[in-house]
């Protein structure tokens, strides 16, 4: 037995999750190292304390105990943490308590946002290049037109002068 509580509890220290069991009155009960090290904080301010003073809503956490089932994939962001998880949330009934797991997907966040970012910077600069390329076509079309234009002009009045000099037989 001495063998699986230490088992257990190695588990329990080494997940790279963070792991947090709250009871019924929504209070932090338990948490593992990974969870402070997501929250920037250590276990023991934490313990007693109203999980919503942590997290900022307990909604999923109520949710998952009072309809006793499962809530898996909920992603959210915790900016004041510089923190991006994925949740799974389940009841464990029997104790009237609830757990979750936090999944830190922080550095893949960041690597789409700056994606996105750099995406919304391409976008920019090729409509700005396409506006750039309007206008100087519209700038050449202004001017060939009035160089055609004074061609044009100049040519009627070339053959009007040479028409009154030739005149017709």
């Amino acid at each position: 037995m001495k063998a699986t509580t230490t088992l257990w509890k190695r588990l329990w220290e080494f997940d790279p999750n963070g792991l947090l069991v709250l009871d019924e009155q929504m209070k932090i009960i338990l948490v593992n190292p990974a969870l402070c090290r997501m929250f920037k904080t250590d276990a023991d301010p934490l313990l007693g304390r109203s999980a919503a003073d942590l997290l900022g809503g307990v909604e999923e956490f109520r949710q998952a105990l009072t309809e006793r089932r499962e809530i898996v994939g909920v992603e959210r962001a915790y900016p004041r943490y510089d923190l991006y998880v994925r949740k799974v949330i389940f009841p464990i009934p029997d104790e009237r308590i609830v757990a979750g797991i936090f999944v830190d997907l922080t550095t893949e966040w960041r690597h789409e946002q700056e994606l996105h970012r750099l995406k919304q910077e391409a976008i920019a600069e090729v409509r700005q290049v396409v506006d750039q390329q309007m206008r100087v076509a519209q700038e050449i079309a202004g001017l060939l037109g009035e160089t055609t234009a004074e061609t044009k002009v100049s040519l009627l009045r070339l053959l009007d002068m040479l028409g009154r000099e030739n005149p017709p037989s």
